[in-house]
């Protein structure tokens, strides 16, 4: 089966996909991000921690700005220790499970200009040996954890630090093995890629700038667009940044998991989330983004989360915000090879024009 690979929201999460951005080291993105903002004509803004973002004057700018905020950076693995035959052990950056990327290509974000390639290795099953733990994983009776991993990288450690791979460097699958991917009906549909979470909500923003300067739309109150590292951290750039610039209303343009407790489904429809782990989201705005997917064409979904928090929850938590709230795409397969209806995105972006139009 044929797919629109020419589609532009295709086209665009290939490209982002295509770079590495694991916290703490989101600079490729940004970088990207920049240019795309440039080419659409508009100036971005860039703060010491790494935040990215775009000011666009609302016609109202008395009244309190709004922020709409993704987050650059992705999970990971970080290198705890060189080992003398070049090998590395390795320890999650955020919520990554090694089971979730299985025995993989990677690349490492060094300190040199060039990533290093590396594979994720889990060792072999070709044993009985109860002192090996492959012997577990082909019973059943234990799971892979991190402990349990290593990288090959074929270098020795010199050679790995001529290079500029040291402990506290990062590594994420590589480029060719992320997708994107299209499956399922072609008149409608669904996307899979390694961590969508968040280019998703990068796309969109990017698309929605550029909707609002084809149209010359003005926004009803002043609007950041912003671009944010270290999410999956804690989020740590949506703290800073919401500390140095005032907003009213911070919302959070994410994915939205899909545990069995949650009644969302792979539709094309947006979803909101109503209360997370940490609190409740302002049930006004959340009103408000219904109504404009409404006037969108589309409709919310809703969901509460038991173990989940976005930018919009940190910067609420902090004090930095009036109003929050965090709207996005529903996926599967959280913080691995993620699913999503392509059209959600499209749908998505259209709620969010209509928000910043009302």
């Amino acid at each position: 089966m044929t797919y629109p690979t020419d589609h532009p929201n295709v086209k665009l999460f290939a490209e982002l996909l295509a770079i590495p951005s694991p916290s703490g080291r989101e600079e490729r993105m940004a970088a990207f991000i920049e240019t795309y903002i440039a080419k659409l004509g508009h100036t971005a803004q860039k703060d010491a921690q790494g935040n990215v973002w775009v000011e666009i004057e609302g016609q109202n700018p008395d009244q309190g700005r709004i922020a709409l905020a993704s987050h650059m950076d992705e999970l990971a693995m970080v290198i705890t220790n060189i080992c003398p035959d070049g090998t590395l052990t390795v320890r999650p950056s955020g919520g990554l499970h090694p089971w979730k990327l299985g025995e993989c290509p990677v690349e490492i974000v060094c300190d040199g200009p060039e990533t290093v390639g590396a594979h994720l290795c889990f060792g072999s099953t070709h044993t009985t040996d109860p002192s090996d733990a492959n012997t577990h994983f082909a019973t059943g009776s234990q799971g892979i954890t991190w402990p349990h991993t290593h990288l090959i990288t074929g270098l020795t450690p010199d050679q790995l630090k001529d290079a500029g791979v040291r402990v506290g460097s990062t590594a994420v699958p590589i480029s060719s093995i992320r997708g994107p991917h299209l499956f399922g009906p072609q008149d409608d549909p669904l996307l899979s890629a390694w961590i969508l979470d968040n280019r998703g909500g990068t796309l969109a923003l990017l698309k929605l700038l550029e909707q609002m300067t084809h149209v010359n739309m003005v926004p009803t109150r002043s609007t950041s667009l912003c671009f944010m590292v270290q999410e999956e951290s804690g989020l740590v750039g949506a703290r800073g940044w919401s500390a140095r610039n005032s907003v009213e209303t911070f919302i959070a343009v994410d994915s939205s998991p899909m545990p069995k407790n949650q009644q969302l489904t792979l539709d094309g429809r947006p979803a909101i989330w109503s209360k997370d782990s940490t609190m409740h989201f302002d049930q006004g705005l959340i009103q408000e983004l219904a109504k404009a997917a409404l006037q969108a064409g589309t409709e919310i979904q809703y969901a509460v989360y038991d173990r989940a928090a976005s930018d919009a929850s940190g910067v609420l938590d902090a004090g930095h915000a009036c109003r929050g709230a965090t709207i996005g795409y529903p996926r599967e397969n959280s913080h691995g090879y993620e699913i999503s209806r392509l059209s959600v995105f499209d749908n998505l972006i259209a709620t969010l024009f209509e928000y910043l139009a009302t």
